[in-house]
């Protein structure tokens, strides 16, 4: 199976524009990793560059040690969403993946498969003009999964989709993975991305940020933390506070404590002799995780946002 391999990826634009800055990563088969960053941190122009669309100012960007453009049936080998308005759309869905098709040697049979796999297969001879911001998406995937290829890279592939298409999308990504396949997602959505992701690589103008698992990344951004719900919160409050732990208690009695374990608090509430309702470890969202990461290489941010961030 082939990796998606960057090393030292550098793009600038007039101006002395730095859109991607000293960028290396690799991308592995096996698993989904997800691709992330604000906006303008550089997700969609480095994958521009993997695929050949940009030309770096220095530095590489290869499928296992190849250019993009150095094969002569490209679909065949690395399968691409980048912009699902991209189809020509006075084509019909079929005949625009049969012309990607021809043009990459791909079995003219191929087409049917990958229109039914995506959920297009009652609308083939309609215009893609005619088509919801759902249904290009559905067959922008269609068309990276045409010459069912080891690489895979897609971005905001949730986009425009309902909540039955983000599910299809979530599963299909995951098989891919299972497959064995090398994938790429990028992703605004955290909540979204936290579903499928197993390896994460974050951006911030143009700079890695993390390269590492996902339960890692988690782990890293946030310390141990216990909610507890009991019929006698003030006695179990007392102990808390006797052994110096930070608690916080919500209006409906739940109970929160840093820097702790729940084995540690239950333990601490049986030798109290305080019946437990509720107790789990918390652990941070990705989403808190990553605006903890990248809360000072957001290029935009809104008045409000940065105040939030900076309390």
């Amino acid at each position: 199976m082939k990796r998606i391999i960057v090393q030292q990826l550098t793009k600038t634009y007039g101006a002395g524009v730095c859109a991607v800055d000293g960028l290396s990563f690799t991308v592995h088969p096996g698993r989904v990793t997800g691709f992330l960053g604000p906006n303008g941190a550089g997700k969609s122009t480095t994958m521009r560059l993997v695929l050949g669309l940009d030309r770096p100012t220095s530095g590489t960007a290869t499928i296992e040690g190849r250019g993009y453009a150095s094969f002569r049936t490209p679909l065949r080998h690395v399968g691409a969403l980048l912009d699902a308005n991209a189809a020509h759309g006075s084509r019909t869905a079929c005949d625009h993946l049969g012309s990607l098709a021809a043009a990459n040697r791909i079995p003219a049979g191929r087409v049917e498969e990958v229109l039914g796999e995506v959920g297009l297969a009652s609308v083939a001879g309609r215009r893609i003009k005619t088509f919801s911001l759902g249904m290009k998406q559905r067959l922008g995937v269609a068309a990276a999964l045409l010459g069912d290829p080891e690489v895979v890279m897609l971005d905001e592939p949730s986009n425009g989709l309902d909540p039955e298409g983000i599910i299809w999308i979530r599963e299909l990504i995951r098989r891919l993975a299972r497959d064995g396949r090398t994938v790429l997602v990028s992703s605004h959505l955290m909540s979204e991305t936290s579903t499928f992701a197993d390896h994460l690589i974050v951006l911030g103008r143009g700079r890695l940020l993390a390269d590492t698992p996902m339960q890692t990344f988690l782990n890293d951004r946030g310390a141990a933390r216990v909610r507890i719900r009991t019929t006698q919160p003030a006695r179990l409050l007392d102990a808390l506070v006797h052994r110096g732990y930070a608690t916080v208690q919500d209006d409906d009695g739940l109970i929160r404590i840093d820097g702790l374990k729940a084995e540690k608090v239950g333990a601490i509430a049986t030798q109290h002799g305080v019946p437990v309702l509720e107790l789990a470890d918390e652990q941070p969202t990705l989403e808190q995780a990553y605006l903890d990461l990248t809360a000072e290489a957001t290029e935009f941010v809104s008045i409000s946002a940065s105040k939030s961030l900076e309390g």
